[in-house]
């Protein structure tokens, strides 16, 4: 059996405006990842992911380079044992 980690990112740079939640979301879904991500009012996007380890840093390494019109300028983690209740990956407003 594979084992789960929680994760919770900050990704600072061009991200809103662009996508960056949408392109999130899909990103967990290809890497059956499970969590949520928000906006947050100071211009990064936030949020916490659930998966294996392997997927889980598929998930970072492609949060790393963003959708076409964004900037990436750093992607902050930490590890947390926090669960996810809801099994699926969502975008918070």
């Amino acid at each position: 059996m594979a084992r789960v980690e929680g994760l919770a990112f900050r990704v600072t740079g061009r991200v809103q405006g662009v996508g960056f939640r949408y392109f999130t979301l899909n990103c967990a879904r290809r890497c059956d990842v499970h969590g949520w991500v928000q906006n947050e009012a100071d211009g990064s996007v936030t949020g916490f992911a659930v998966g294996a380890t392997a997927p889980l840093q598929q998930f970072c390494d492609q949060l790393a380079v963003g959708p076409e019109f964004s900037r990436v300028d750093h992607v902050h983690t930490e590890h947390r044992r926090d669960s996810d209740p809801e099994g699926v990956f969502s975008i918070r407003r």
